[in-house]
């Protein structure tokens, strides 16, 4: 992977538009070698772009005319009306859900079903990300510093046996609740 932040762009945008399952480690991997700051700024746009790039996509995809699709469409009616009673909590809930981890897909589907604008889709993926990719390019960041530093491997072999007895104890404690 080159570490042109341009590269890092049409990634993001690339999987702001499908299924986003790499965004976490290329934003990891550039906050490396590029200020958090900046890996932040310019991945939530161009993330925002592909979102919504892929909202058009859906409800295309879910529109009434593809009869294929009205099994995965929620009931309309039901959407709009949560949506008309409560129009700033769906901004929230988009912009809460990209500022995480979690998946937001249903949120997608469900914003494409009503047809939520897109400008304000993408605004609130983009306000969401920001906090989020600038704290995955700052790991990165310290990820690189972490290499600089030394660890005897006495600790790297003592950290992985600790992990390894935490399973092990896990599973028998397991075991042994199915058997009583």
């Amino acid at each position: 992977m080159t570490q042109s932040l341009w590269m890092m762009c049409l990634l993001l945008f690339l999987e702001g538009g499908t299924l986003s399952f790499l965004t976490t480690p290329t934003l990891i991997y550039y906050g490396r070698s590029h200020e958090p700051w900046m890996v932040g700024l310019l991945g939530s746009a161009a993330s925002a772009a592909g979102s919504a790039l892929q909202l058009l996509l859906l409800r295309w995809a879910l529109s009434s005319r593809h009869r294929w699709m009205q099994r995965f469409i929620p009931s309309r009616e039901k959407v709009e009306g949560v949506i008309r009673q409560y129009p700033s909590t769906s901004f929230l809930a988009l912009l809460l859900a990209r500022a995480t981890p979690l998946p937001d897909a249903p949120l997608k589907v469900v914003a494409a079903v009503v047809e939520y604008p897109v400008t304000r889709y993408s605004l609130a993926v983009f306000l969401g990300s920001l906090p989020y990719f600038y704290v995955l390019a700052l790991l990165g960041r310290a990820l690189r510093r972490a290499q600089d530093l030394h660890i005897p491997t006495w600790v790297q072999v003592a950290a992985v046996a600790v992990i390894v007895v935490g399973f092990l104890v896990d599973h028998l404690r397991r075991r042994m609740k199915k058997a009583s």
